[in-house]
């Protein structure tokens, strides 16, 4: 069975080259290439944007070399097989029916892989491009993206772990199959809280200019040369880096919604992609986020000079100034002031008083005559 998106688009020979590669291998339960970015972006927000989903098709080749695969459901070829292994029946209305693919989580695709997995079977990447789908081209629409993207992984961390632990052996595939999908469900939480601390909590100067160049350099080494192989040029690295400071408030929303539906059992609701033209209205909370942060690290670099903690006001203004870029070139001030000010504008509790016109007056007869110009042509109009 072949699954698509409505906003992908598969090369002539995507099924036959897939089923080639789930012949030779009767386990293999899903098979996939993960999409790329249409090319030729014609803002810098989806070129940025569309350079993050390029990477990710290196970073799945890498989890299908350690046996870490996770199914992405934009596109994939499925082993009904399979599906029928992981089969439940629920009660809809009435009616037992046959449900396939669950719905505990808005990333129903990472869930299944659990299920998958934990049946016995494979996941497959196939080692070339043979999909392409859209990339958001304002904030708006792609923060509803990527937040659905960020939420659900902690929902289903329990049942990787059960997984882990019933079928865990001490070999050396086996531990990077545990360290690569326990961090893939864990990164958005993860991730943007490490972050979040690292931009507002004053840490001591040898972390900052110690430990953070340590970890740092080499991970935007690598992330560059992965950029360059993509097609990309290397000074990305400083745009994505901009991309994921102006993210950070999205997935961190997406791991809250996660926590909620953990503590309440309600699931969260699903945020379809706008596919609309025209741009789609920013969320007003992570506009103010982002101003707030802008501000508090504009505060930092004064601080950090006039205490002579050179280090803070450095990583202070470099951090600033990716904002500032962000807002600039990926949102725009006019941008984010229309959605913010719309926003207040649905909730401030004052009517504003409605423009008075002038009022024509006209004579009695004149006025006459046109009511019944009027009347006359309505009644000779069909029907």
């Amino acid at each position: 069975m072949l699954t698509l998106d409505a906003d992908s688009v598969l090369l002539p020979d995507y099924a036959l080259r897939l089923i080639a590669a789930m012949e030779a291998d009767p386990r293999i339960a899903v098979a996939q290439t993960p999409y790329s970015a249409f090319p030729g972006a014609g803002g810098s927000l989806e070129r940025v944007a569309g350079a993050t989903t390029d990477l990710q098709y290196i970073v799945h080749q890498g989890f299908t070399s350690c046996e870490a695969t996770y199914w992405v459901g934009a596109n994939a070829l499925l082993r009904f097989k399979a599906l029928k292994d992981i089969e439940q029946h629920v009660l809809e209305r009435g009616h037992i029916v046959p449900v396939f693919i669950q719905d505990r989580t808005v990333i129903e695709d990472t869930d299944s892989t659990v299920d998958l997995i934990g049946r016995g079977w494979r996941l497959f990447n196939y080692p070339e491009r043979l999909a392409y789908s859209a990339t958001p081209p304002d904030f708006g629409s792609l923060a509803i993206q990527r937040r659905r993207w960020a939420n659900g992984g902690l929902i289903i961390l329990p049942g990787l772990l059960r997984y882990l632990r019933e079928r865990l052996r001490f070999n050396r595939m086996r531990v990077l199959e545990v360290f690569m999908r326990t961090h893939y469900l864990c990164s958005p939480a993860t991730g943007s809280i490490g972050l979040l601390a690292i931009l507002l909590y004053p840490f001591d100067d040898a972390l900052t200019t110690t430990w953070l160049i340590a970890t740092a350099v080499p991970y935007y080494f690598l992330y560059g040369r992965d950029l360059r192989q993509c097609g990309y040029r290397l000074s990305d690295v400083l745009r994505v880096y901009a991309l994921v400071l102006l993210l950070l408030p999205v997935n961190l929303s997406g791991v809250f919604r996660s926590l909620e539906q953990i503590a309440t059992g309600r699931k969260s609701p699903f945020g379809r992609t706008p596919k609309i033209d025209g741009r789609t209205a920013s969320p007003p909370r992570h506009i103010l986020f982002h101003w707030g942060v802008t501000a508090f690290l504009i505060v930092q670099i004064v601080f950090g000079i006039q205490e002579r903690r050179y280090s803070h006001a450095a990583f202070a203004l470099a951090n600033s100034a990716a904002f500032i870029y962000a807002l600039t070139y990926f949102v725009g001030w006019k941008n984010a002031w229309t959605d913010l000010s719309l926003s207040l504008a649905r909730w401030w509790p004052i009517q504003l008083r409605p423009k008075s016109y002038p009022r024509r007056s006209f004579p009695a007869p004149v006025l006459q005559d046109r009511v019944e110009k009027a009347l006359v042509a309505s009644a000779q109009e069909p029907g």
